[in-house]
């Protein structure tokens, strides 16, 4: 696990933000070895006080665990700041120098993790230095890329052939931190650790499922980014699929990283295809109302904020179950979550009182929490049946706090367990979804902006499941905890 874990883009939001706090909070549980070493690098003229001073102002704000100043002294000690402008080809041989010294410093044995955290743009040219023959190592290095992994298929393709070329599969790390989460990583438990679950979990049971993200904010500062990326690229291509992937994913023979992946991809390749005519009817796709007022957004954008869709997988287990997906910006809560509600029993024993439906309902964020939702009597002299909840939830008491999604995937990529990184044909057949969706919508200029801040998005959205005589469910349990 010895590693040192080179980072660029060091001086950015995500290493602030996210990065080195999830790294602090590892060494505040007793997680990272005795020898490991991080260098970030960046293009700003610092040394090694002044970043040091930057990030222990970011940590006390962006740490789930008390800030404490031993453990910040542990971390400084293995951090190290190297001035070095990416985006040219110079320089990347005195770089190899510079980490040479801080294995030998640090015991790491030459094993180095590269992390890309920075625009997509200059993943080439980094990529591309990284493959020159001074940064050679005896011991084949790490590379960690964010998303987004390409804007199309041909562009992932190109973008994939580079890196594999420089740094082989098995060494690659796509990271997607919404799989980093800890509810999502209890899906594959819920389902293969639990009897009552995985022999209802078919199409002869379940009625539809539900996968929902959704947040009350707008883009923000994120302008740039997502007027190319927009909510398909930015959310499902990548996130809302990987969910779908672990909902529908047939039982893996073993646990090995390679097993859970090979499943994963039989669902994405057996996603049913669509037609422009297909897309027509079963995609939605919105913008709220105050987006082209955003900051480095086209007064006459056509980006999408919102995107819901009706998706099948065409399987035995799955056929004939429809898949919503739906996410958005600038809606009334901030929420990502799955339901699955099962079929009406056919027979009842009661059959002049209206039953409601049974959910297993899997809450990802804010609240991290299972429940199932099922009928039971009323206590009483009267016959009145009920849908009463059976719910877990494992972060809403004061005091508990799970893992940061970073924390989990930083740990994995030292200990080279790739479980939860997407490997190049999961993103291939994503991006062959999405791609027939996109090339549909290039000769239809939609009607925005068509639905206003803080609602629901798009009536459409409504009319897609109520052709099926679905609706959208909202099973929210969050309300009281909104003062915890």
């Amino acid at each position: 696990m010895n590693n040192t874990l080179i980072i660029f883009g060091g001086t950015g939001d995500l290493t602030h933000r996210k990065l080195l706090p999830a790294l602090y909070n590892l060494l505040y549980e007793n997680h990272l070895p005795e020898d490991f070493a991080i260098v970030s690098i960046g293009r700003r003229p610092y040394d090694n006080n002044i970043y040091h001073n930057e990030i222990y102002n970011s940590l006390q704000k962006h740490t789930r665990h008390p800030f404490k100043e031993e453990t910040w002294n542990k971390l400084k000690n293995h951090l190290y700041y190297y001035e070095l402008d990416f985006t040219k080809d110079e320089g990347f041989c005195d770089l190899n120098d510079y980490l040479n010294k801080i294995d030998t410093k640090h015991n790491t044995n030459g094993k180095r993790i590269y992390y890309l955290a920075v625009a997509p743009e200059y993943f080439p040219i980094i990529v591309r230095n990284l493959h020159k023959s001074c940064m050679k190592t005896e011991v084949k290095p790490n590379l960690v890329i964010e998303k987004p992994f390409g804007k199309d298929l041909a562009s992932a393709k190109a973008l994939n052939k580079m890196i594999v070329s420089a740094f082989g599969e098995k060494n690659i790390y796509r990271i997607d931190h919404y799989l980093g989460k800890e509810m999502l990583q209890n899906i594959m438990v819920i389902r293969f650790a639990n009897a009552m679950f995985e022999p209802i979990w078919n199409s002869n049971y379940i009625e539809q499922v539900q996968i929902s993200s959704y947040e009350d904010i707008g883009i923000g500062t994120r302008g740039n980014y997502y007027e190319t990326a927009g909510a398909i690229r930015d959310m499902v291509q990548s996130h809302l699929l990987q969910i779908l992937s672990l909902i529908a994913m047939e039982k893996p023979e073993n646990l090995n990283p390679e097993t859970i992946r090979n499943e994963k991809v039989k669902v994405l390749k057996a996603l049913r295809k669509m037609t422009p005519k297909d897309v027509y009817k079963n995609v939605v796709r919105g913008q709220y109302e105050s987006y082209r007022k955003e900051v480095n957004v086209d007064s006459n954008s056509n980006i999408e904020t919102y995107l819901a869709l009706k998706a099948y997988v065409d399987n035995q287990r799955w056929r004939g179950v429809p898949f919503y997906i739906r996410t958005g910006k600038m809606l009334p809560k901030k929420t990502t979550e799955v339901i699955i509600q099962f079929k009406d029993l056919k027979n009842s024993l009661y059959p002049d009182i209206q039953l409601s439906p049974n959910y297993l309902v899997i809450k990802v964020q804010p609240h991290e929490r299972i429940f199932v939702r099922f009928n039971a009597k009323r206590p009483g002299n009267k016959f009145i049946i009920n849908p009463i909840n059976m719910d877990f939830c494992q972060n809403c008491e004061i005091g508990t706090i799970s893992p940061e999604a970073y924390e989990r995937l930083l740990s994995d990529v030292m200990k080279d367990d790739a479980t939860l990184f997407a490997r190049w044909d999961e993103v291939e057949y994503s991006w062959k979804f999405i791609d027939q969706i996109v090339s549909a919508w290039k000769d239809v200029k939609p009607i925005f902006p068509n639905y206003e801040d803080k609602t629901w998005g798009p009536k459409a959205a409504d009319y897609l499941l109520a052709k099926d005589n679905h609706h959208w469910i909202n099973l929210d349990l969050e309300d009281e905890y909104e003062n915890i």
